[in-house]
């Protein structure tokens, strides 16, 4: 039986999420729910350790199918080793990423079959879905310049694909969140940290609120 709260970050790779989910889950804290802040691909050690083979760059091609694959296995360890445990528990879980971004990655970006990803992916999580899923948006060109500036150089394999990928990246959240009444855009381009943290608090609040007699 599930009785806790998901809450799911998403947006291209330098938006500010992962920032902004460590903000919500302090926030939270601070009012005195139980919290796991969580990621993806990772999460578990398994989950973790997938993560590495992702997102590793080597000399060796990761073909599309693999990709998606290895990401929906990741996702299926985490779901039940910490994700359902948790909602089950009563808690608040925040997850920086979920299944809106293998849609948006490998289905939008590497241009595979958004359907084919859905099915691969919803029979990982099975009936786990967010019940609220908050899209950090900014320009491609301004996610990039985020994710080197985070080390001086792009991290990941999946950061240091072309500009036009990440274009398809950025128009596959907005496209999805157009008829997902659970994903929230936020339009982050020059806000400060603290803006986006009170709209991402607006956001939140009703959704808490309406799960209020499960904590």
């Amino acid at each position: 039986m599930r009785n806790g709260c998901f809450i799911t970050f998403e947006g291209s790779d330098g938006c500010g999420k992962s920032t902004q989910a460590k903000l919500l889950a302090e926030y939270l804290t601070s009012m005195d729910y139980e919290v796991v802040l969580t990621r993806e691909p990772g999460g578990t050690p398994l989950a973790e350790n997938i993560r590495q083979v992702i997102l590793t760059p080597t000399a060796e091609t990761l073909h599309p199918m693999t990709e998606i694959l290895l990401y929906a296995a990741s996702r299926a360890q985490h779901v039940e080793e910490l994700i359902k445990p948790a909602l089950a528990a009563g808690k608040v879980v925040i997850c920086d990423r979920f299944i809106d971004s293998s849609l948006a990655y490998q289905g939008y970006g590497l241009g595979r079959d958004l359907q084919m990803v859905s099915e691969i992916n919803l029979a990982a999580v099975g009936a786990v879905l967010p019940d609220l899923t908050i899209v950090i948006d900014i320009t491609v060109e301004e996610a990039l310049e985020r994710a080197i500036s985070r080390s001086g150089q792009i991290q990941d394999r999946i950061e240091s694909r072309d500009l036009q990928f990440h274009q398809r990246v950025r128009q596959g959240f907005l496209e999805l969140a157009k008829d997902n009444p659970r994903m929230k855009v936020l339009e982050a381009s020059g806000k400060s940290i603290e803006q986006i943290h009170s709209e991402v608090i607006n956001q939140v609040q009703p959704v808490i609120s309406s799960n209020k007699a499960n904590f």
